[in-house]
């Protein structure tokens, strides 16, 4: 198969669909690789260590679309790339279709084979492409909450840890998935007072036993929520549905009982965002300030610290982006319901029901 490994176009997204490791895997399978000119600059992989280990450089993003069969990238295409998407050419990234009208009805008009890294999804629920990415988001949210928390930042002027004497930040994160998880562990190591909520028992039950001593859990209900941001410093909004639009946790009224200088950060923003006063932002611009309290809604965090987190995508992406090469999207997708769990738009038809269900489209369920 032919594959191409576009460079990344959206705002400071800096990583790269697969490293030269990665590329070395799917040569060695009898794969013809194309990278564009300096795709992995931005994560620290020139583009001699792509030729070194058999992938063939090419100038344009135009050229890499035109000749590949499939494309490997991180973030979903933008505007400019529509019209390169061809039918019957597969596309495996992130989408987040949900969250995007304008994108959908493009890869409908492509006529491509959209297979989602976030909706691929196991018999026991877990995401295990969406994983690396929501470790390292939640991670950040925490570390950038407690920057913008900063007086010089547009914040109250508070430390997240504190010091003798003064009591450190409340940090309260909503949703104990993975980047719940992993927002709450970071705000525990630097001190704060944590919370984590989530709409699960069991889930709260297991967070108890394995949380930090700082960090309590609390039922996510809306009368808890409003109780809980009433003396927080942070909200981390860490909700999935997966495939669908985030639920809004937090509306507009919501945001007077806050503290004046708090700071929200949305990690959900890529499925539409789980405060009612969320738009996307850019890491050229990432805050905004609604009544009185500080919005970060980067939609691609991870591209802060690219060559982690490309490394961490291509260890989970790698063994289905193989299969896929090896067999082709239809039987690789047939012999493996995780991955076919994947497809959300197969030529011009939306095949992944929570899709169609948010802009009120036709669904038709694929028969591999």
């Amino acid at each position: 198969m032919k594959i191409g490994i576009p460079k990344e176009i959206k705002d400071n997204e800096n990583r790269v669909g697969m490293t030269p490791a990665g590329v070395a895997e799917l040569v060695k399978h009898g794969h013809t690789v194309y990278v564009q000119h300096t795709a992995g600059e931005g994560s620290g992989f020139t583009d001699e260590m792509y030729s070194n280990v058999g992938a063939e450089i090419l100038p344009a993003i135009e050229d890499v679309y035109a000749v590949s069969d499939m494309i490997i990238k991180v973030k979903e295409p933008i505007a400019p790339e529509y019209p390169l998407v061809r039918e019957g050419q597969l596309v495996f990234t992130y989408f987040h279709f949900a969250c995007s009208r304008e994108l959908t009805e493009a890869m409908l008009r492509s006529g491509g084979v959209c297979l989602a890294y976030e909706t691929v999804q196991p018999a026991d629920g877990s995401l295990p492409l969406l994983t690396p990415m929501s470790e390292i988001a939640g991670r950040m949210a925490t570390i950038n909450g407690a920057y913008y928390l900063q007086k010089t930042k547009g914040g109250m002027g508070k430390l997240i840890c504190g010091v003798p004497g003064v009591r450190p930040a409340k940090v309260v994160v909503l949703g104990g998935g993975i980047v719940g998880q992993a927002s709450a562990r970071v705000a525990a190591g630097m001190g704060a007072d944590v919370v984590i909520t989530d709409i699960s028992l069991p889930k709260l039950h297991d967070l108890s036993v394995t949380m930090p001593a700082n960090v309590n859990t609390v039922y996510s209900s809306h009368a808890n929520i409003c109780a809980e941001i009433r003396d927080a410093d942070i909200v981390v909004g860490a909700v999935l549905v997966p495939g669908d639009k985030a639920p809004h946790l937090i509306t507009r009224d919501m945001l007077s009982r806050m503290q004046p200088g708090s700071v929200l950060v949305d990690v959900a923003i890529d499925q539409g965002g789980c405060f009612e006063t969320s738009r996307p932002t850019t890491h050229s611009n990432p805050v905004y300030e609604v009544d009185g309290i500080v919005h970060y809604a980067v939609a691609n965090i991870p591209g802060a610290v690219p060559n982690t987190s490309t490394i961490a995508l291509t260890n989970a992406t790698l063994r289905y982006a193989v299969a896929l090469a090896d067999k082709g999207w239809r039987k690789a997708c047939a012999d493996n319901p995780a991955l076919a769990k994947g497809l959300n738009v197969v030529g011009g038809k939306v095949v992944y029901k929570a899709v169609a269900d948010v802009f009120g489209l036709p669904y038709e369920p694929l028969l591999l």
